[in-house]
C-alpha cells in the first residue's frame, strides 16, 4: 500500500521545500553531518574542496558540497531531540516521499547520518580533549515514546539491564538505540566507544545544579555505576539517542562522534574547545570521504 500524506501532515513552503530545513530533494546528499552550532556548518564547509549550495531557515543552516568526488551535507539541528524530531523526519520525507504527489516512494533509500557534536565524560579515566563515538544511546528525553519501534536482541539486553537500574527513579523511562554497525566500524575507527547519555536538558538533566534545586541528587553517580558486560556509560550530550532511534525507525544509518570537552567526575573543562572541536571535524570527515 503506497501512503499519501495530507497538507498538515507533511507541510511544504510555497517552493516545494520541507517546512523547516527549506530544502528540496536535490539540496541534499546521502551522506549528511549533523552539528549543533550554526556557526558549526561553516567549520565543516570549509574543507569542502566546491561548495554547491547554502541555504537556511532558523537555526536550520544547509551547507552541501563535495570533498574529491564524496557529496556531502552538513545541517545545523540545534540543541535537544525536539529538534532532531524536526531534522530526522525532515530529512527522510526528502529522499523516501515524492513532495509534488505528496506519496511515498516504493523504493527507499537509506541515508548516511554522522553527528559531530561536543560531550562530557562521566568516567574519571577518559580525558577532556578525546574523541569518542557512541556504540550505544540512552535516552533520557521522551521523544521515542511517541513511536513504534522495534529492538533487536542487544539493544534489549541493554534496555533491560537499563530498566532495572533506574528502576527506582519515578518520572524517567529511558530508552537505548544501538549505533550503525557499518559507520561504527568505518567512521568511528580509531576512537574509543561507549555508551553516550542524551539529556533532555544541559542543567539538572545533566547533574548541574546553580540556583535551581536538583531532584535526583545522584543522577550522574547512577550514571557512572551502570556496567553491562564491558560496556559502561561514558558521555553525556543532547541528540544522539533521537537521531540513532528515529534513523532505525526510518530505515538510515547513524553514529555520533563526541569531542570531550568536559570531564564531570573532575569537575574540568578544556582549556582549548575549539581545537577539539576541529579534531573531531576533521577526525569524521577523514573516515567519512572512505565510505
Amino acid at each position: 500500500m503506497i501512503h499519501q500524506y495530507s497538507d498538515a501532515d507533511l507541510i511544504l513552503n510555497p517552493d516545494g521545500s520541507v517546512y523547516h530545513l527549506n530544502l528540496l530533494p536535490e539540496d541534499i546528499a546521502d551522506t549528511i553531518i549533523t552539528v549543533g552550532d550554526q556557526d558549526r556548518v561553516a567549520d565543516v564547509s570549509a574543507f569542502f574542496d566546491r561548495l554547491e549550495l547554502q541555504k537556511g531557515k532558523r537555526e536550520f543552516i544547509t551547507h552541501t558540497g563535495y570533498i574529491g568526488k564524496k557529496r556531502i551535507s552538513v545541517i545545523s539541528t540545534g540543541i535537544g531531540t525536539d529538534n532532531i524530531d524536526i531534522v530526522l523526519n525532515e530529512l527522510d520525507a526528502l529522499v523516501n516521499i515524492d513532495l509534488k504527489t505528496r506519496k511515498e516512494k516504493p523504493k527507499k533509500k537509506s541515508l548516511e547520518i554522522v553527528r559531530v557534536g561536543t560531550s562530557g565524560t562521566l568516567q574519571d579515566d577518559i580525558p577532556v580533549d578525546s574523541i569518542l563515538v557512541s556504540e550505544y544511546a540512552l535516552g533520557m528525553d521522551s521523544l521515542m515514546h511517541y513511536y513504534a519501534r522495534n529492538y533487536s536482541d542487544d539493544e534489549q539486553q541493554l534496555q533491560q539491564a537499563i530498566d532495572k537500574h533506574f528502576a527506582d527513579i519515578k518520572g524517567i523511562t529511558p530508552y537505548v538505540c544501538a549505533s550503525d554497525l557499518s559507520l561504527l566500524t568505518n567512521v568511528g575507527d580509531g576512537a574509543m566507544k561507549g555508551i553516550t547519555v542524551t539529556a533532555p536538558g544541559f542543567y539538572a538533566p545533566q547533574g548541574r545544579t546553580l540556583r535551581a534545586k536538583h531532584g535526583i541528587p545522584f543522577l550522574n553517580e547512577r550514571l557512572q555505576n551502570f556496567k553491562f558486560g564491558d560496556r559502561r556509560i561514558t558521555n553525556f550530550e543532547m541528540e544522539t539517542a533521537g537521531i540513532y532511534a528515529l534513523s532505525k525507525v526510518l530505515g538510515h544509518k547513524a553514529l555520533s562522534v563526541n569531542a570531550i570537552l568536559a570531564n564531570r567526575k573532575k569537575g574540568t573543562f578544556s582549556a582549548k574547545p575549539q581545537k577539539t572541536i576541529m579534531n573531531a571535524i576533521v577526525f569524521a570527515l577523514k573516515n567519512i570521504i572512505k565510505l
